[in-house]
């Protein structure tokens, strides 16, 4: 995949290191030891306090430092997720609605919040067969910013998802430290806290982004449709990795598209795959569209939102945050799957991607 494919597999959904942190079990009834019953009382303490800390992301050899706020209010979420060094990047959300502020993009991207996304406080529905795919379990606990946490482990049983370690504070279950982890249990990606403080009150200060947004282009990508275009609503993957199902079906328009995109959520109950399928995009007078097997020519910028051009279609792999992005051509539309977990993963659903002539529901 080229430099312009990764910029616009970034535009499809916008990385945000607190992800793994986001690890949530089936409902049922559980033991004060359960591993579950702390990824329960985790969950609760991710959406419900008030919390400001300062944290450490490694991931692909590189260390971040991040700070996060968030606060809830009257029953209103509002956060804050701000890279102190490195790129500089802030990610803002109000509620239903997620700023990112792109500065070594020059960007600035607004966008519905989705409902099934990575940030605090949208946590997932999972189905009851997560222990067919996965193994829990509590390891002895650990000190860490001189607390004592429980340590739980989340390890996939087959090559098909990635796994977790988390360090969960006794007092009051919040993640200390969190790993990524792929089927052999080697980390992928990091975070651990330098400070984590849990006030009663956060002031609007603490919320409002540092980033200086002048000269920086202003793209808005748009909400889900209710309704799917034509030719599109029948494209789902003909067959799924053990485990995963549809679970969300809707269109959203991406960047400055001029139509509305396929957008399918793939889960097991823990990890999840995005699926977009594109319409084709139409050239400009005398340009040429490449078919499936064309070569991916390097465009001129990542300028999506004001290319008079169509942009070549996406091939290949790309690394995506802690995950991965595949894309490929299928009956003349670009499709695009990406998702926290293994290549091999987000490579075999787009492959299994074709229209089938009738659209399939999710299951409920």
């Amino acid at each position: 995949m080229t430099a312009t494919a990764r910029n616009r597999a970034n535009w499809l959904i916008p990385s945000a290191v607190v992800g793994l942190m986001l690890a949530a079990l089936p409902h049922r009834s559980l033991g004060a030891e359960d591993p579950r019953e702390w990824l329960q009382k985790m969950n609760r303490a991710l959406t419900t306090r008030n919390y400001d800390g300062t944290f450490f992301h490694l991931s692909e050899g590189r260390v971040e430092t991040m700070r996060i706020v968030h606060r809830v209010r009257a029953g209103m979420v509002t956060e804050r997720l701000q890279s102190l060094d490195g790129s500089g990047r802030e990610f803002v959300r109000n509620n239903d609605e997620l700023t990112c502020y792109l500065p070594d993009q020059h960007t600035v991207l607004v966008q519905p919040r989705p409902a099934h996304g990575p940030f605090l406080g949208s946590l997932p529905q999972f189905g009851a067969d997560v222990d067919e795919f996965y193994r829990i379990e509590l390891l002895p606990s650990a000190r860490i910013l001189g607390r004592t946490a429980r340590v739980i482990a989340v390890n996939p049983k087959d090559q098909f998802r990635f796994g977790y370690r988390l360090w969960l504070d006794e007092k009051s279950a919040m993640p200390l430290k969190t790993q990524l982890c792929d089927s052999r249990g080697q980390v992928i990606e990091q975070i651990f806290f330098a400070r984590l403080d849990m006030p009663d009150t956060i002031p609007d200060s603490e919320l409002v982004p540092a980033v200086r947004t002048e000269g920086m282009r202003w793209v808005r990508q748009g909400p889900s449709h209710d309704t799917t275009p034509p030719e599109l609503s029948a494209f789902r993957a003909s067959e799924l990795p053990p485990g995963f199902r549809l679970t969300v079906a809707g269109a959203q328009t991406i960047g400055g598209a001029s139509a509305p995109a396929i957008h399918l959520v793939y889960s097991d109950g823990l990890a999840t795959v995005s699926v977009f399928v594109e319409a084709p995009q139409v050239a400009a007078p005398g340009a040429g569209a490449p078919g499936a097997g064309a070569p991916v020519a390097a465009a001129p910028g990542p300028d999506v939102a004001s290319s008079a051009t169509a942009e070549p279609p996406m091939q290949g792999l790309a690394r995506v945050g802690s995950g991965f992005a595949y894309s490929t051509v299928v009956q003349g539309h670009q499709v695009t799957a990406v998702g926290e977990v293994p290549a091999q993963t987000v490579e075999f659903i787009a492959h299994a991607v074709k229209s089938s002539g009738v659209a399939e529901l999710p299951s409920r």
